[in-house]
């Protein structure tokens, strides 16, 4: 356990650059015990509210001695790879605050591998599957299946888009190659995992937890189909609500009792304590709700409807999971509604051209009426240009769903750059 020091405000560095990194900022310097923030990379809008520097996310040298120059009290490993890689051992291990979840825990998201066989030994509910590193062998296993569709996961991280659904044979034998073959996630497709197709909504339950307790936040739903309709290909997420009108307090009792405190416990078995943002992606099957996937962190864009809905301090939050005392903090959340539209580049997930000016931003990167994270942008001479496939997140908060929606259209409205491509229908699927 790392202590802190007497001083009142606390310098923090969050490591990451995305949508996700700028929810986290924006929401800790709410905080009366917030100081300086930086965050390394960061990003063109991440730059108004935090110090950035060009430190790469995976950078755990780069990054420790960072923190160390700049004498930091508290460190947030926001993304996947790094926690995967260690990055929050080597924090600790220097002496940091740290809030994300150690390498072995992160596991729970790094191996597909891993977290089904963890759920099967503990009995807690998933699809049924079986893993392969063979891509013949997986073929034949799911000709001979003859159900479809039937998903595809590559083992390892494929930002968020390493499931295929396939829905014929054709598609299945397509995925195996693109995954196993072509190496399109690199390391990540050796394995795969071939499990059941599941039917129900689906919901996204991001949790606190100090490996003791689980504190679950405000429930949310994603959009991770490109188009309208939920047409088109899996993306990282194409907007998000919070929160989710399919769960009901009856189904978040029951992923209690059957999978939130199950997991915390299985971890802890398994030497493997999980400190951090546990993200449980559900299936409400009619069976209940099944574990989908495993995060060790923040979604995105879950993050981007869920923390604006937080009204307990998130330094004292973080504090309490590091220092293994969430039990005692009691977490308060506002009623009404989040939305978030995310702006895309045209050809996202695929192609995408960079660098195209956006309009209808002011200086901070904002505009009046609702809350505009930046995913992929960047800065130059006083304008905000494209830098990425998701480039930015308009969220609002209203007292229901369609208020909320109807502010963060409104604002998607006045925002624009060649290209940009958004769903219509966030909110109605």
């Amino acid at each position: 356990m790392t202590q802190m020091s007497d001083k009142m405000s606390m310098d923090i560095l969050v490591v990451g650059g995305g949508g996700r990194e700028h929810a986290i900022i924006k929401k800790l310097k709410e905080s009366p015990d917030c100081g300086k923030v930086y965050c390394c990379p960061g990003n063109g809008g991440i730059a108004a509210d935090a110090e950035c520097h060009p430190v790469k996310a995976t950078d755990i040298e780069g990054m420790v001695a960072f923190a160390k120059e700049k004498k930091v009290d508290l460190v947030v490993v926001a993304p996947d790879d790094p926690l995967v890689l260690g990055m929050a051992d080597a924090m600790e291990q220097a002496g940091f605050l740290t809030f994300g979840p150690s390498q072995k825990a992160a596991m729970i998201e790094g191996s597909k591998v891993f977290s089904k066989g963890l759920m099967k030994k503990y009995g807690i509910p998933t699809a049924a599957y079986e893993v392969f590193d063979d891509p013949r062998k997986a073929l034949d296993y799911i000709t001979e299946k003859n159900e479809f569709p039937i998903v595809i996961k590559a083992d390892g991280l494929a930002l968020g888009k390493g499931v295929i659904i396939a829905k014929s044979l054709d598609e299945a034998k397509d995925g195996l190659h693109t995954i196993m073959e072509e190496k399109a996630f690199g390391k990540s497709g050796n394995q795969v995992v071939v499990e059941e197709f599941l039917t129900g909504p689906e919901v996204s339950v991001l949790a606190f937890t100090d490996s003791k307790v689980v504190k679950p936040m405000i429930s949310s739903m994603d959009h991770k189909r490109a188009n309208d309709n939920d047409e088109g290909l899996n993306t990282g997420g194409m907007g998000t609500i919070s929160p989710n009108p399919h769960y009901t307090p009856e189904l978040a009792q029951q992923a209690m009792e059957r999978i939130f405190l199950p997991t915390i416990a299985a971890m802890n078995k398994e030497g493997r304590p999980f400190k951090g943002c546990l993200y449980f992606g559900l299936m409400l099957t009619p069976k209940g709700p099944y574990v989908i996937e495993y995060n060790c962190r923040f979604g995105d864009p879950e993050t981007q409807v869920v923390l604006p809905m937080l009204q307990t301090d998130l330094i004292a939050i973080m504090k309490a999971v590091a220092n293994e005392t969430l039990g005692e903090l009691e977490i308060k959340w506002r009623d009404g509604a989040c939305t978030c539209v995310i702006l895309a580049s045209g050809g996202y997930p695929q192609k995408y051209a960079t660098g195209k000016e956006i309009s209808g931003l002011d200086e901070k990167g904002q505009v009046a009426g609702a809350t505009v994270y930046h995913a992929g942008t960047k800065a130059e001479n006083g304008k905000y240009l494209t830098a990425g496939g998701r480039v930015l997140g308009v969220s609002a908060v209203g007292k229901d769903l369609e208020e909320a929606l109807g502010k963060s259209y409104d604002c998607v409205k006045k925002i624009s750059f060649e290209n940009m491509h958004y769903r219509t229908d966030i909110g109605r699927h």
